[in-house]
This record gives C-alpha cells, structure tokens and sequence, in this order.
C-alpha cells in the first residue's frame, strides 16, 4: 500500500515564497527557445554559414590578443561608431549608438519610449522581439497581419496607426521570418503617417547584406521626411553572430535622448575590436554576402520544381517555405541531420510553413536532398 504525500504550502509559506516577487506575466512566458545543433546541419538561425579565411581568422586572434581586457572599454567604442558611421553614410545630422545585438536596442527603445499610453504597432507574422520588448515594458503591442502573399497590409496598417497612435511602428526591411521586402510606395505612405501623428517608425535593416535596396537610401535622398525614423542593424548577419553587435541611426536628437538608457559598458572591448576588424575587412564579407545572395537564387530554383512545395521570394539570407505537413519534413530533416526552424505555429498565416537558413553549397545540397526525402 502507498500513499500520496498531499501535503500543502500553508498561506504564510505560500507568501514567502520568492517566486511571488517575480511578475506574473513573466513568469507565463516562454523563455527564447535557441534549438540543439551539434552534429547537425545548422540552418535554422539566419547565420552566415561562412568562416574567416585562415590567414585573418590569425590576425584576429593577434588583435584580440593585444586588447587591454582589464580595462573597462573606452576610446575604441567611438573608433567603432566612426568606422559604422562611414560604412552605413547616414546623411548630415544622424548619429549613432551601439547595442549588444539589435535585441538590446529594441528593449532599449520600449525603456526610451514607456510614456502613458504608449504603445507598438507591427506587421504579424514579425521578429518576436518587437512583441515581447513592448511586453516586457508594460506597452501594448498591436500585431497587424499580413496579407496572404505576406505583403503589408497598408489598409490595415494605416488604420492601426490612427487608432492606437503608437510611439513606435516597427518595419523590418526585408521582414523576418518571410523574407519580403516591403513595396516602397507603402512605406512611404506609412511612415508619412506615423510622422503625423508625432510618432518613430524604426525600420529594421537585419538582412540589408542580402537586400537588393535599403531604406536607408530613401533616407539620404529626402532626410527631412524621415526626422521621426530610425535604422536599426546589426552586425550578425553581415557575419559577426557569435560578436553581438547591433547599432541605430537616426536624428542627432532622438539619439541623445535614446542613449541615456543604455547601460554603461555594453559592448565589450572584444566585441568593439572584432566589429573594428571586420569593417577593416569589408570586402571578404560582401563577398560572401554574394555568395548567400546565388545560393539563395539556386534554392529557390530548386524549390520550384520540387512537388508539393511553395516557396516564397526573399530577399533576405533565409526561404520560407510551405510544405504538406510541416512536423513531418522538420523531423525528416532532423533525422538527417538538418536543423531549420518550423515557424508553423508561430501564427495562422505561417500554417505548414519552415524557414530556411541559405547555407553554403554544399549545405544547401544537403538540405535540398534532405527536403526531397521528408516531404
């Protein structure tokens, strides 16, 4: 005979417990799940598949070697944000500020912009950054879907912005995790309303090594219209994941005010020193940007013709994909040793959908091959 111990945290110990100083929202959250990858195929997180050529991959380790790590960083931070300044030409009367990854920038900018009333307004499905940095603040997030063929809403967009008057509307160009890059004539339309109405609109530049535009060139062409807009990026998909480096751009003003919630010392002199040497060696990493870019034309090639499949244009360094059934290929692919990420309960519009990390050839046979396999 057994018996079940029932016994039950009294009230007073029940009051005690410290898990009641932690908030109740939180604590019905999920944390940001980062999936097992040894021995697999790594095609889920939009990294560039490709490593330092031998002979820098030496000079680096030099560098880092000689760094004062003691010391918290200094002078090399403002030789960063002018070596960033002269890679991305903001126009005359934009400055920049430096995160650890854009996702420190996005909670950054929800902290900044926590007024009564404030709120963010972005397109669904989106990076779930946006979502959960409002949460975390206590804003309200407004999610707007997209339309079927994951193109905006502009209707709808526009409505949101004029019902909820956010502080912030997010659009990341292009948009993770579709790939599409945003027709220009909407954004222009949506953020001539946002300006309107006293807003920032924050256009998210994450995959722009992969983009055939950028807005940033709408912005040096008429900067007047776009004193309420900022550009995010970040230096991990340009090749730098494991660095963590994200900066903002925007007007001297909104700058100022935004970098007085920055933590001190948020970017470490390693980090500093490796995005410093990257930008030295620009041109290694816009080579393997067109690399991405071809794979990505061959994958996508290669998906047309695949029965069963629809494949949806990016110009991004990842492919959405609908399959059948979506569990089915992932742990086919899984099987065989392919890691990509099933986004199919991430919202209704992604229903049977994965996402595709491009990868290297020989990757990207791998995958290709695996796919056929798990359909």
């Amino acid at each position: 005979m057994t018996t079940e111990n029932t016994t039950q945290e009294s009230p007073a110990a029940q009051a005690l417990n410290p898990l009641n100083r932690i908030r109740r929202d939180v604590q019905g959250m999920h944390a940001y799940a980062v999936q097992e990858s040894d021995g697999m195929i790594k095609l889920d997180a939009m990294e560039n598949p490709h490593h330092l050529p031998a002979a820098l991959q030496a000079e680096l380790g030099r560098r880092l070697g000689q760094v004062a790590v003691n010391r918290y960083p200094g002078a090399r931070l403002a030789d960063l944000r002018a070596a960033l300044t002269r890679y991305a030409n903001p126009p005359r009367g934009w400055s920049l500020m430096l995160g650890n990854g854009s996702d420190e920038l996005i909670s950054l900018l929800a902290l900044a912009c926590d007024v009564p009333g404030a709120g963010i307004v972005g397109p669904e499905p989106g990076f779930v950054m946006y979502a959960m940095s409002a949460q975390l603040q206590g804003l309200t997030y407004h999610g707007v879907p997209l339309k079927a063929d994951f193109s905006l809403d502009e209707a709808a967009m526009l409505q949101a912005i004029e019902r909820h008057r956010p502080s912030i509307v997010y659009l990341a160009y292009p948009n993770n995790p579709t790939g599409t890059l945003w027709s220009e004539a909407t954004m222009r339309r949506l953020i001539e309303a946002q300006g309107a109405q006293g807003g920032l609109v924050v256009v998210d530049e994450a995959y722009q090594p992969f983009a055939a535009r950028s807005w940033m060139d709408s912005v040096r062409a008429a900067p007047a219209r776009h004193g309420h807009v900022l550009v995010l990026r970040t230096l991990s998909k340009f090749g730098l994941a494991g660095v963590r480096l994200g900066y903002l751009m925007g007007d001297d003003a909104l700058i100022r005010e935004i970098d007085k919630v920055r933590p001190p010392y948020n970017v470490s002199v390693l980090n500093a020193e490796c995005a410093l040497f990257a930008l030295e060696h620009e041109e290694v990493f816009a080579a393997q940007a067109r690399d991405i870019r071809g794979q990505r034309a061959r994958v996508l090639g290669e998906l047309a013709r695949m029965p069963g499949v629809q494949a949806f244009a990016s110009e991004a360094n990842m492919i959405l994909v609908r399959v059948p059934d979506a569990a089915r290929a992932f742990a086919g692919l899984h099987e065989r040793k392919v890691l990509v990420k099933n986004v199919s309960t991430m919202h209704s519009l992604l229903t049977n959908c994965l996402r595709l990390t491009v990868g290297t050839a020989e990757e990207n046979t791998a995958l290709l091959q695996a796919l056929r396999a798990s359909l």
